[in-house]
C-alpha cells in the first residue's frame, strides 16, 4: 500500500508571524515535521503544500518535495485542512493512504504515526485515524462566565455528578491525520464514527497557536529530550 505525507504550511500565520519557519531548538519548525516523516520510513513521498517560496525552499533543502504551489484561494485564514489535502491529492499521483502532518508538531513521534497507519490497515471499514489526547479534567464539569462575569456550569445537569462517574472525553491533538485517499476525496467527516483514535499521552501534546503555546512547547520539548522520551 502506498502512502504520502502532506504537510500544510502557508506563509500567512497571524498570531505567530512566520511560525512555520521560526527556529525551534535551532531549526525551522517545519523541519521537525519533515524529518520525523522521513525518518519514519512510512511514506513513499513527503510533500509540503505551501503558497510561500521561502517555505518551499526550506522544505526542499530538508528532503521534502514541493511539486506544486498552493493557490492563494486555499491559503487564507478560512480554508480548512481538508480542502488543502484534497487539492494536494488531486495534484499528485494516486496513493492508497494520505497522512496530513501539521508543520507545527515538534513533539510528533514516528511510533504514533506508525500506529495510525496500522489501525487503518486493520480496520478496512474506517476512513481515518488521527491523534487525540484525553482532557485533564471532566469536560462535563466545565465552567463559563455569564453576562455579568460570574461563573456558571456549562452543563448544569452534571453539576453534582462525581467526576469519576463521567465518561472520559478526548480532544484533537493537532499532530497528524491518516486517511484513505478516497475518504479524503469523498469528503468523509473526520470527527465521526468513521475515525479511529491514536491516543497520545497528554504530556506529548501541545497545539501551537499563540506565543504562550510556543513557550510551553519549548519547555515540554526540552524536558522530553532530557528524559530520553523523544523518539
Amino acid at each position: 500500500m502506498s502512502s504520502v505525507a502532506i504537510i500544510p504550511a502557508r506563509g500567512g500565520s497571524k498570531r505567530i508571524p512566520r511560525k512555520n519557519l521560526k527556529p525551534f531548538d535551532g531549526v525551522p519548525m517545519i523541519v521537525r515535521s519533515i524529518r520525523t516523516a522521513l525518518d519514519s520510513n512510512l511514506f513513499d513521498e513527503v510533500i509540503v503544500s505551501t503558497d510561500d517560496e521561502e517555505i518551499a525552499d526550506v522544505a526542499r533543502a530538508n528532503g521534502a518535495q514541493v511539486p506544486f504551489m498552493r493557490p492563494a484561494s486555499l491559503a487564507d485564514d478560512f480554508t480548512g485542512t481538508s480542502a488543502v489535502i484534497v487539492h494536494a491529492l488531486n495534484e499528485l499521483q494516486a496513493f492508497d493512504y494520505a497522512c496530513c502532518i501539521y508543520a507545527t508538531a515538534p513533539l510528533l513521534q514516528a511510533r504514533y504515526l506508525r500506529h495510525g497507519r496500522e489501525l487503518l490497515e486493520q480496520h478496512p471499514d474506517k476512513s481515518f485515524a488521527f491523534s487525540v489526547s484525553s482532557f485533564g479534567f471532566a469536560v462535563q464539569r466545565a465552567l463559563v462566565l455569564d453576562a455579568q462575569g460570574a461563573l456558571t456550569s456549562l452543563y448544569p445537569e452534571f453539576r453534582n455528578t462525581r467526576s469519576q462517574d463521567l465518561a472520559e472525553a478526548f480532544q484533537d491533538a493537532g499532530q497528524f491525520y491518516w486517511g484513505r485517499s478516497e475518504a479524503w476525496l469523498r469528503g468523509d467527516v473526520m470527527f465521526s464514527p468513521a475515525s479511529l483514535p491514536v491516543i497520545l499521552p497528554r504530556h506529548l501534546v501541545q497545539d501551537i497557536d499563540t506565543p504562550q503555546d510556543w513557550k510551553r512547547a519549548e519547555y515540554l520539548y526540552a524536558a522530553l529530550r532530557a528524559g530520553g522520551e523523544l523518539q
